[in-house]
C-alpha cells in the first residue's frame, strides 16, 4: 500500500514537472515570436492564464491550445499594461539613481515618498496581470483594483512577493533552471495566491463594487 502511495505521489510530481517545463518553454517561444518587445507581456499573461485554469481545477486542458488562445486574446491588453508598468519602472529607476547620487541634498520626505511609490508599484506588478487574466475590465480599473486588493489583502501581497523573490533569487544562484522552470513556477505560485482572493471575491459577489466581471470559459 505504501509502495502504491509513493508511486502515485512520484507520478503526480513528475506530471507537474512536465507541465512546468512545457509552460516555461512556451513562454520562451512566444516571447521570441514577438521579438520580446511585443511578445513577453502576452506570453506572461498566457502563463498566468494557463496556471489560472489549473488552480480552478481544470487539470486536463491542452496546454498548447489554451496557451495560444490566451496569448492571442490578451495580446493588446497585456502589451498595453506591460509597457505602462515598464515605463513606470524605468522612471522609478531613474529617480532612484538621482536620489542615490544626491543623497545628502534631499530632505527625509523625498526618499520616503519615493519608497512609498516603489511599494505601490510592486503591488501593481504582483496583482495587475493576474487580474487581467481573471477579470474583464479596462487597464485603469485593473490598476485601481490591484492597489485596492493589494492593500486590503496585504498579507497575501507580502507572501506572494516573498515567494516570487525567493524563486528569482534561487534561479539566479542556479541559472541552469531558468529555461525550464523559473517563469512557469513564478506564474503558478503567483496565480495560486491571487486565486485565493479572486475566489473569495467571486463567492462574496464583490465584483460589481470593483467594476469587474469574470472572464468567460473559466
Amino acid at each position: 500500500m505504501n509502495g502504491k502511495k509513493i508511486v502515485t505521489k512520484l507520478d503526480y510530481l513528475f506530471h507537474w514537472i512536465v507541465r512546468l517545463v512545457i509552460l516555461n518553454g512556451l513562454w520562451i517561444l512566444f516571447s521570441l515570436l514577438g521579438l520580446f518587445v511585443v511578445g513577453i507581456f502576452p506570453a506572461t499573461a498566457a502563463v498566468l492564464g494557463v496556471a489560472r485554469k489549473w488552480m480552478m481545477g481544470d487539470q486536463e486542458i491542452k496546454i498548447w491550445n489554451t496557451y495560444k488562445q490566451i496569448y492571442r486574446s490578451e495580446f493588446s491588453s497585456a502589451n498595453g499594461m506591460g509597457w505602462i508598468l515598464s515605463v513606470i519602472g524605468i522612471i522609478l529607476y531613474l529617480n532612484y539613481r538621482v536620489i542615490l547620487n544626491h543623497a545628502g541634498e534631499f530632505v527625509l520626505a523625498v526618499p520616503f515618498a519615493f519608497y512609498l511609490l516603489v511599494f505601490f508599484y510592486i503591488i501593481l506588478v504582483i496583482w495587475s496581470f493576474p487580474l487581467l487574466v481573471h477579470y474583464k475590465a479596462t487597464w485603469r480599473q485593473h490598476f485601481k483594483n490591484a492597489i485596492i486588493i493589494g492593500l486590503t489583502k496585504i498579507h497575501y501581497t507580502i507572501v506572494c512577493g516573498a515567494a516570487i523573490f525567493a524563486i528569482i533569487y534561487f534561479s539566479l544562484g542556479y541559472p541552469g533552471i531558468i529555461p525550464f522552470f523559473t517563469i512557469s513556477l513564478i506564474g503558478v505560485v503567483c496565480m495560486w495566491f491571487t486565486s485565493q482572493i479572486f475566489q473569495q471575491l467571486d463567492q462574496a459577489g464583490n465584483n460589481q463594487s470593483l467594476k469587474i466581471r469574470r472572464v468567460m470559459n473559466s
